[in-house]
């Protein structure tokens, strides 16, 4: 993490090197599987390198491609859990890796229908994606209006972190009328993570 953002600004190297870092608690203790996003975020300037978390096969497929087509080589730094490689859930079809391409954010296509109910909105990546979304799914079984109604809460996912997407988030804060709160959630403690570099860009 200290090489590969200063190559083009100390040595004037250009890389193209994907690193694909295992990232997430999956049960192991709070250091067995940190990438140390935060350092990464810390070190992030001048278009020096790009960070995704991408949460499906398919969104991982397009950023590599996306990377193997730049004309302008940069590292490229992926967050990748462990986790998502057996998750049903994180799975993609055929057709979405035919079509498309990658995007740095992703709307929750449960509250798209009601736009107009939701109260809060919560920012997060890849990974505590489905972990929320099961949590939502369980909050509504057990009659919990207040954090289990689908319509009430929107989950919504950060595929990039660096270049921060401005214009897509606000798009997407845009699409919701009555919101009351937004918040970023991770799983990390608040002094890990990408919490620190997001509450500012956020606000």
């Amino acid at each position: 993490d200290q090489y590969l953002p200063d190559d083009r600004a100390k040595w004037g190297q250009d890389s193209g090197l994907p690193l694909l870092l295992p990232h997430g608690y999956e049960g192991q203790g709070p250091e067995h599987s940190s990438a140390r996003l935060e350092r990464f975020l810390q070190l992030a300037a001048e278009g020096n390198m790009v960070v995704a978390y991408p949460s499906s096969p398919g969104q991982y497929f397009h950023v590599l491609r996306r990377q193997a087509k730049r004309r302008t080589r940069r590292p490229l730094v992926l967050m990748q859990p462990k986790s998502l490689l057996r998750l049903p859930d994180a799975a993609s079809a055929l057709q979405d890796l035919a079509t498309g391409q990658f995007r740095p954010v992703i709307d929750d296509a449960a509250a798209s229908q009601r736009r107009e109910q939701v109260r809060r909105l919560v920012f997060c990546t890849g990974k505590l994606y489905y972990d929320l979304v099961a949590g939502r799914a369980k909050a509504a079984e057990n009659g919990n209006a207040g954090s289990g109604d689908g319509a009430a809460v929107a989950i919504v996912r950060i595929e990039e972190l660096y270049p921060y997407p401005h214009d897509e988030v606000a798009r997407i804060v845009d699409l919701y009328p009555a919101l009351e709160d937004v918040v970023w959630a991770q799983e990390e403690p608040k002094n890990m993570g990408a919490g620190t570099y997001l509450a500012p860009r956020l606000r």
